[in-house]
């Protein structure tokens, strides 16, 4: 261990100083460019996960003044930060994990595996990579995970916006194409709308069989098809054919 007193002074993060200072603290220390990362998604039964990474470049805190989590932020004034971002930042990078991948990953794995491509896809290599809440390994590079870090690392901030707005614009065009779920709506989460839709016209391509509502819509709407084959070849009663009458005769969701 070096003597105390060739120890470099240790760096002071504030939070109450503003989303810019853990980034440009790293800067000061010789350890940018700093990678804020973060996706959009996660959640959803339905529609891509979609991963983000962005390299801010130092001095644009007065450009990209009130970014923050894009949760918070409303949809017009998300637009016009992905604007500013993709205009000025240093570099950024979006990675789109169709359903089909996130199934066959899991989420988690398959969000950890975007955020590494995602910090891959850089034009350069980050000094430092910033997640938001949970730690990450992998990237090559020194990460640090940062609670509520889309609040608080301005460069995952913007991270979550690319994220969330390539997501929003997907989820749009996929209503085009199928609207009886109200993806415009809902963005393929979990609301009651969307439940009720799936309950009607049971799962699309695009939704996420690994989630149990999903999984659970498939079977009712496989049953409810096979009691309808059974009322076609006159085998069974058309009032015995409903999703209430799918799962009270023992569909195993």
């Amino acid at each position: 261990m070096l003597p105390a007193q060739w120890r470099p002074a240790r760096a002071v993060v504030r939070r109450s100083a503003g989303s810019w200072t853990l980034q440009s603290t790293l800067h000061r220390h010789g350890l940018g460019p700093v990678a804020g990362v973060d996706e959009a998604g996660r959640g959803a039964c339905a529609g891509p996960l979609v991963v983000a990474a962005c390299v801010l470049r130092p001095g644009d805190g007065k450009r990209l003044a009130g970014l923050t989590d894009s949760k918070l932020l409303s949809p017009a004034v998300r637009e016009e930060f992905h604007r500013l971002i993709t205009r000025h930042a240093e570099d950024y990078a979006v990675v789109v994990i169709p359903p089909a991948e996130v199934d066959r990953r899991g989420v988690h794995a398959a969000n950890i595996q975007g955020m590494r491509r995602a910090v891959a896809g850089l034009a350069g290599p980050p000094g430092y990579v910033l997640t938001d809440g949970f730690p990450v390994r992998g990237f090559g590079r020194p990460a640090l995970a940062v609670p509520k870090g889309d609040q608080v690392a301005a460069c995952v901030a913007a991270a979550s916006v690319l994220a969330k707005v390539t997501r929003d614009r997907i989820m749009v065009e996929l209503d085009a194409r199928l609207p009886q779920y109200g993806f415009a709506l809902h963005k393929g989460y979990c609301t009651p709308v969307h439940a009720a839709a799936l309950a009607e016209f049971g799962p699309s391509a695009e939704h996420r069989y690994s989630f149990v509502n999903v999984s659970g819509a498939a079977a009712i709407r496989a049953a409810v098809e096979d009691a309808e084959a059974l009322v076609h070849n006159g085998d069974l009663m058309p009032e015995a054919v409903s999703a209430e009458s799918a799962v009270a005769g023992g569909v195993e969701l």
